[in-house]
């Protein structure tokens, strides 16, 4: 996306596995904020007429449907492909097809995954993202939101 590019309508904030636990689930990691948590920053963070869809699935094909529907719906996606950053090549394809139509794709992460266990390093979606934004808790979604709607 250059800066000259209008602004996306709808953004899709999709997240994978696990992530349904959050404010729970090793809250010194990933911190103590719920979905809803989420949800509520970032559509406080959206510009006017910016439309958010969060979403989370522990369903790989699930979050590949998503993405297809993001390419048919001309949707930006924010992603936080979670577990299945590591080794979905399904997630990969599909998220390439985001991005081969000119689509943005951020992908995001709570925490930083190369300062943690060694196969958390690997990311098979990073090479095809528009970009990667970690380590900066719910301030990655909020990041990843500011470059899709040009407000970075």
């Amino acid at each position: 996306m250059t800066d000259s590019a209008p602004r996306p309508g709808r953004v899709l904030v999709l997240n994978g596995p696990n992530l349904n636990r959050l404010g729970t689930r090793e809250p010194d990691v990933y911190g103590t904020g719920t979905l809803d948590d989420l949800r509520a920053e970032l559509a406080t963070a959206a510009p006017a007429g910016v439309v958010l869809e969060l979403r989370q699935t522990n369903d790989e094909a699930e979050l590949i449907a998503w993405l297809h529907e993001a390419v048919d719906t001309g949707s930006a996606v924010i992603l936080n492909p979670a577990a299945f950053t590591h080794y979905s090549y399904a997630l990969r394809d599909a998220a390439a097809l985001v991005t081969t139509v000119g689509l943005t794709l951020i992908e995001v992460h709570l925490s930083n995954p190369h300062s943690r266990e060694e196969f958390r390093h690997t990311s098979v979606i990073s090479g095809i993202a528009t970009g990667v934004i970690a380590g900066f808790g719910f301030g990655s979604y909020r990041l990843a939101l500011a470059r899709i709607t040009g407000a970075l």
